[in-house]
C-alpha cells in the first residue's frame, strides 16, 4: 500500500464516472476512501468491488462535506488528493503521483493540480479555463476545506505550496451532457451563491484565503472575487461574459464552448443576480413586518 498519500472522493450516483475514475489511479496503489451521501445506483459496490473503503454522510454542500472527509476519515499517509468523482488522473500526472515521495517535500504543504475541463465531449481550452490551478493534494492534518463557502469548494494550507502545470486531471461530467441536468444542477448552485453573496453583504461570512492579485492561484481567486462582490449587480454578468469571450478569447472555444461560457458566465451569473435581490427583498420585508408587530 502507497506511504505517502491516500485517495479521497465524494460520490453521490456516480456509477457512470467512478469506474473512469478508479481506473486512472489503480496502480499507484493508495487506499482510497469514498464518501457517499445516499447514492441509489451501483456506486457503492463499484467502490467495494475495486477496493476502496466506503463512509456514508448526508450532503449538506461541497465545503461542509470534505470538511467531514478530512476530520473524519481514519487516513495514515502524510498527504491526501482530494477529488470529484468526475474527474480522472492522466497519464503525465500518474507518472509524478507514482515518483511521488514525501521526503522530498518535507517543505510543501500542498500540491495544485492542472484541470482540463470538458463540457459536452468540447475541451475549453479558453476563456479562462485553461490553464487553471485546483489545490488537490495537501498535506493531513494541515490542509482543510473552506467553510466560508457555500457552494465554490477549496481546500487550503497554510505555507508553502507548488504547482504541477502538466500534472493535469480531466474533469468531464457526463450527466452534463443533458443541458436539463446541467441547468437543474446550477438552478441549485445559484442558491447556494445568492444565500452567500447575501450573508456577504450583511457581514456575516469572511473570506479565507488573503486576495492577493499576485498570489498562488486561490489567492488570485479571491482577490477577484472581492471585486465581483462590489461591482453592480446585473451589470456585472455581462461584463463577466465579454470578458471570457473576448478578453480570454472564449469565442475560440466554439459553439459548444461558446455555449457554455454564455450559460456559465452569463445566465448562471443573472439568475444568482436576481436570486440575490428576492432575497433581500424578502429579509426586508421580514424586519417591516417584525417592526410593525
Amino acid at each position: 500500500m502507497n506511504a505517502h498519500f491516500t485517495f479521497i472522493v465524494l460520490t453521490y450516483n456516480e456509477e457512470m464516472h467512478l469506474p473512469r475514475l478508479l481506473a486512472s489511479i489503480a496502480g499507484l496503489q493508495a487506499r482510497t476512501f469514498i464518501v457517499d451521501s445516499g447514492s441509489t445506483d451501483n456506486t457503492i459496490a463499484i467502490a467495494e468491488q475495486n477496493g476502496a473503503l466506503v463512509t456514508h454522510h448526508a450532503f449538506v454542500n461541497h465545503p461542509l462535506q470534505w470538511d467531514f472527509a478530512l476530520k473524519n476519515l481514519p487516513v495514515s499517509t502524510p498527504w491526501v488528493i482530494c477529488l470529484d468523482a468526475d474527474q480522472i488522473v492522466t497519464p503525465e500526472l500518474y507518472r509524478q503521483l507514482e515518483d511521488f515521495r514525501d521526503e522530498n517535500y518535507l517543505d510543501v504543504n500542498g500540491i495544485y493540480f492542472n484541470r482540463k475541463n470538458i463540457f459536452k465531449g468540447k475541451w475549453l481550452k479558453y476563456g479562462g479555463y485553461y490553464p487553471f490551478y485546483l489545490l488537490k493534494m495537501v498535506r493531513y492534518g494541515i490542509g482543510f476545506s473552506d467553510t466560508h463557502e457555500n457552494m465554490d469548494h477549496r481546500l487550503v494550507v497554510p505555507g508553502k505550496t507548488l504547482i504541477w502545470k502538466n500534472g493535469h486531471i480531466i474533469e468531464e461530467n457526463l450527466k452534463e451532457n443533458n443541458i436539463s441536468f446541467w441547468i437543474a444542477k446550477h438552478n441549485r448552485y445559484s442558491d447556494l451563491l445568492a444565500i452567500e453573496e447575501v450573508e456577504r453583504i450583511k457581514n456575516l461570512r469572511k473570506q479565507t484565503i488573503k486576495p492577493v492579485f499576485w498570489g498562488s492561484p486561490d489567492e488570485r481567486t479571491a482577490w477577484l472575487k472581492y471585486r465581483w462582490w462590489k461591482m453592480p449587480r446585473y451589470t456585472r454578468p455581462m461584463l463577466y461574459f465579454i470578458y471570457r469571450t473576448i478578453f480570454k478569447l472564449g469565442i475560440l472555444d466554439g459553439r459548444t464552448g461558446m455555449i457554455f461560457h454564455f450559460m456559465q458566465g452569463y445566465w448562471f451569473r443573472m439568475v444568482v443576480d436576481i436570486k440575490i435581490d428576492e432575497l433581500l427583498k424578502q429579509q426586508r420585508q421580514h424586519e417591516k413586518h417584525q417592526e410593525e408587530n
